[in-house]
Parts: C-alpha cells; sequence; structure tokens
C-alpha cells in the first residue's frame, strides 16, 4: 500500500513484551541512538538545530553530545539511569536527550510548567539520578532532602544554588562508546497530564520510537534535509516525536521557538525555509489573523500537519489561497501511542475531512463496545489501539498498566467508530460525552459544526448540569477578530445541521482565547468548571 507515493518497507508480526503479537517493519532503526548516528553519517555538514542564537550541524551536534555524555558518565549515569530534562525549547534538551540515548540511559522530558508536588512527584516516581534544568526554574525544584536519589542537577543557562553550571557537561572528557541496548528497552519516559490523579510516566521503547518515526516518514512523504519549526513543546510527544526526532530520522533541521507567536513563526517559516509543520488548528489560524503572511515568503512549506481539535472550513480554504502548495494533514495519537495512531493520507483531507485519517499501516485500531466486544465498520465505542508503537505500559505503576491496557491494546477512552478503508472519526472523549434527558451528545459533533461558522474562531463544548435533564449543551464561542454572531445567529446555523438535541443550549462568547495546556489543547476541565459556575448563577438567580 502505498501513502506518499512510495512503498511502504516490508512488515512481519513478531512477539514483544511477553505477550504481544504485533505488526513490525522488518527493516527499521534497533534503537534511538542509531538514528542520530544515521543523521550524522548521512549529512554531518548540514543543519541538526536552530534556535534563537546559534546554530549547529550534525557533526557539531554530534561532538556535543558525545562531550555531554562522557560527562555524564563521569557523574557515574549508568545504562537504565533516568535523566529529567526540565527544559523548554533550546540546544540542551537535544543534547540532553541524545546523551541519554548515547549511554542506554532514559530520558525524562517534563514539561516546564509543571511545579511544586507535582514535579516532586514526577522526579521521584521516576527515581531521577540526574536533573538538567533551565536557571530560571530553579525555586521550583524541591528541596534535596526531599529526593535522595537525585544526585546531580545541571543549571542551564544561568546559576543556581546547589548545581553545576550546565557548560560542566560540554567540556572535553574521555570518550565513552555507545551503550548497547535492547529495542524493548526504554529510551524516554513521558508524563500523562494527570487531570485526574496522579500524572503516568508512558515508557516509549526504542521499538516504539523506531516505528512512529517511520510512519511519519513514508505516511507524509518526508524527505531527507527536511526543515520543521518546533512550535510546541519538546517535552510533549509531538514536539519530541513528531518533530524533533522525525527530523533526526531524515538529517533535516529541528528549528526551535522558545514560545510560540503567530509573527515570529512566519518570520522563522520564510528566513529558514521551513518545509514542514506540526501545529494544532489555533496556531494556523492565528498565523492567519495576527501575522501578514504577504510580507513572508512561506513557498517552501510543503507539509501541514495538525492535530489535537477538527481545522475549520474556513481555516483550510483560507490557508489553500496563500499557501497553494501546501498540502494539510491531519493526526491523531497520543503519549501512550508514541504520537501517531492514525495519518491522513496526503490529497485525502477534502474527501476524508472528517476523519483524523487512516490507521498507521503496522497500527491495529478495534473499537470495542462497554462489554469488551467489537462492533462493526461505522458503529461507534470505545477506541482501543494496538501496534508496536503502544507504550509497554507505565512507568512504576503497575496497576494503572494494568487497568490501562488489555491484551496489547491500550484503551484509550476516547469514542469514535472506524470504516472499511480503515478511516478513523473521533467523537468524544468517554468523559466529555454529555447525556442530555438520555440523548448522547458527542462534543466533537458539535464542535465540527461551529468550527465551520465564519464567524467562529474557536470553539468547545461542554456539558452545563440541569435539575431536569441531568446535563445540557454548553457552548464556549471565541469570535474571528471583526466578525459578529448573536446566540441566535449560533443555534440557526447549529439546527439546520444537527439533531434537536444537539443544538446548543447555552452559548457563551468569550473575550480572549479558550484555556489550553502547553501542546496547545483545550482544557475542558477548566470549561466545565466555569459551565458549573453558570448553572449555580442561573439557580441563584430562578
Amino acid at each position: 500500500m502505498q501513502w506518499s507515493g512510495r512503498d511502504l518497507p516490508p512488515s512481519r508480526y513478531e512477539g514483544h513484551y511477553g505477550d504481544r503479537l504485533v505488526r513490525c517493519f522488518s527493516q527499521r532503526p534497533p534503537s534511538l541512538h542509531a538514528v542520530f548516528r544515521d543523521a550524522v553519517r548521512t549529512a554531518p555538514d548540514a543543519d541538526a538545530l536552530v534556535w534563537e542564537d546559534g546554530r549547529c550541524s550534525y557533526a557539531e551536534l554530534e561532538g556535543r553530545v558525545a562531550r555531554v555524555a562522557a560527562n555524564l558518565a563521569r557523574h557515574g549515569v549508568e545504562a537504565g539511569d533516568r535523566v529529567a530534562l526540565l527544559l523548554g525549547n533550546g540546544p540542551a534538551f537535544m543534547e540532553g536527550l541524545l546523551a541519554a540515548a548515547h549511554l542506554g540511559a532514559i530520558a525524562v522530558p517534563v514539561t516546564t510548567r509543571e511545579r511544586g508536588e507535582g514535579l516532586r512527584y514526577i522526579l521521584e516516581n521516576c527515581g531521577a539520578r540526574v536533573l538538567l534544568f533551565d536557571a530560571d526554574l530553579a525555586s521550583r525544584l524541591p528541596a534535596e532532602t526531599e529526593l535522595p536519589a537525585l544526585e546531580h542537577r545541571f543549571s542551564v543557562g544561568g546559576a543556581a544554588e546547589g548545581a553545576h553550571a550546565y557548560e560542566a557537561l560540554l567540556r572535553d572528557a574521555t570518550p565513552v562508546e555507545p551503550a548497547t541496548v535492547a529495542e524493548e528497552d526504554t529510551a524516554v519516559i513521558l508524563y500523562t497530564s494527570g487531570t485526574t490523579g496522579r500524572p503516568k510516566g508512558a515508557m516509549l521503547t526504542h521499538l516504539n520510537i523506531a516505528h512512529s518515526l517511520l510512519h511519519f516518514e513514508y505516511c507524509l512523504g518526508l524527505e531527507r534535509g527536511e526543515r520543521g519549526i518546533l512550535a510546541v513543546p519538546a517535552s510533549h510527544v509531538t514536539g519530541l516525536v513528531a518533530i524533533i526526532l522525525a527530523m533526526v530520522r531524515v538529517a533535516g533541521c529541528t528549528i526551535m521557538m522558545r514560545q510560540f507567536d503567530a509573527r515570529e513563526f512566519n518570520r522563522l517559516a520564510a528566513v529558514e525555509k521551513m518545509t514542514y509543520g506540526l501545529l494544532v488548528p489555533a496556531m494556523y489560524n492565528l498565523c492567519l489573523m495576527r501575522a501578514d503572511f504577504a510580507e513572508y515568503d512561506l513557498s517552501h512549506w510543503r507539509i501541514g500537519a495538525f492535530g489535537g481539535a477538527p481545522m475549520p472550513e474556513a481555516t483550510i480554504r483560507r490557508l489553500a489561497e496563500v499557501l497553494p502548495g501546501l498540502v494539510l494533514v491531519n493526526a491523531y495519537g497520543a503519549t501512550e501511542t508514541t504520537s501517531p495512531t492514525t495519518i491522513m493520507p496526503p490529497g485525502a483531507i477534502n474527501d476524508y475531512g472528517d476523519t483524523v485519517g487512516r490507521v498507521v499501516p503496522t497500527g491495529d485500531v478495534r473499537v470495542m463496545d462497554t462489554e469488551g466486544r467489537e462492533v462493526a465498520p461505522g458503529e461507534t465505542g470505545e477506541i482501543w489501539i494496538g501496534g508496536p508503537m503502544v507504550v509497554k505500559g507505565y512507568w512504576n505503576r503497575p496497576e494503572a498498566t494494568q487497568e490501562g491496557f488489555v491484551g496489547g491494546y491500550w484503551r484509550s477512552g476516547d469514542i469514535g467508530s472506524l470504516d472499511d478503508q480503515g478511516y478513523l472519526r473521533v467523537l468524544d472523549r468517554m468523559k466529555d460525552m454529555i447525556n442530555r434527558g438520555g440523548y448522547k451528545v458527542f462534543s466533537a459533533e458539535v464542535e465540527n459544526v461551529l468550527a465551520y461558522h465564519p464567524a467562529v474562531a474557536e470553539c468547545a463544548v461542554v456539558a452545563r448540569p440541569d435539575p431536569v435533564l441531568g446535563e445540557k449543551v454548553q457552548a464556549f464561542i471565541l469570535l474571528a477578530d471583526g466578525a459578529t454572531a448573536t446566540e441566535q445567529d449560533i443555534r440557526e446555523y447549529c439546527a439546520e445541521r444537527l439533531a434537536d438535541y444537539q443544538v446548543p443550549d447555552f452559548i457563551a462568547f468569550r473575550d480572549e482565547s479558550l484555556p489550553r495546556n502547553p501542546n496547545g489543547k483545550i482544557v475542558k476541565r477548566d470549561l466545565r468548571e466555569e459551565a458549573n459556575r453558570l448553572a449555580e448563577k442561573q439557580a441563584q438567580q430562578q
């Protein structure tokens, strides 16, 4: 089967993680370090990394990574040790990640928004031996007495009490040979958001990462020397796998932004001749609304991937007008699936725009009912995901692993349907489904309609408590710059396209963007709390 004009590598079924039978690419890189080594050999003089005040080639990056690895080894870091990275988008993140891979250690990227008890828990749970952190985050770090296993701290970008300077890791040191690792060894631990209870550390193995990189390469048609902007956090699976490591796989360049800014993104894309980008739809909208595309030459931009939310039709049309050479591609995945579970084949978005794409070549998606039985194509149920890209479990959380994984499949908690061509529709999170007097309302279905309204820039739908029906439909909307619309306008628009019980009962227009997590996804927990407050206020007034 072809995805982007190229034949896929051969595949076969293999046994992994004790009890899983999964289809694997038979030709694949054996480790994360091997991916980097191959890029160095392929393009030593090509740009590997660009950041706000510097850049380096693959050969230069190899030298820096080798020195960091050698100095970490001098501090006792061995294969299997955890090296935590509390770092923003910058060269130290890349160096720390690849140095850990060189040593066979496990990199633990941590979002720079983490603080307090959450940060202490993550560092304790993973048993981090070393922490690399941005100096301006020093005040958030737990005391040394709280984390006795954390032997060494290295401060990036300035001095910090109780920490070595990161520059000490860049000094010349006796080189160490790359460690020998097994494919099923953990390469990276990524902690989930922890919206309920403690965050869980998903164990991404070398096997997981290799397959996700091959999926990006072949399904998107990535070519040698691609140039991608990292506008989302490096510590998130999207930034880590879909941008940084996907670029390393094709000996491409990662262009790092500390924080996303629409005008700066467009400027960088033009100056650095970006060819590949992965953003959430809200970022595309900001680029269109808050930056003048006419000022920049973005003709090199070939692939525009997105995920996390539907792309409004108005945005798709506008992008087609200003960037006719850009191919938009949807994708769906999670930390537990090492990023992509589905990818939209290039050119298919117009015919399958209501889906999140087709299941990746070695992926296996089943839609199951509440009794654990597979449903027929087109019917809805919980999405279970299998394949070599599915993580082997959660670090030091056997009970969570047992609960979240069944027979090698990860229970996503998403509700959707799969058609007979392998295209997946994601309707809602199970916890976000609205029960309106016995009628099931999938928030994503309502949001998909709202997103197409020409006046709507951002939208989200959640349940609002109701004393009679149990729950009603609450919509939050941010209007596009200069656009106007009333609640009646929105309801009439929805009534023409949705069943009567799906039409929003309540509409709240916002003056600012919807709340989002570090990767740009809408935080519905905050909106549900706001809906609860609105319901309480209404009850008090009656």
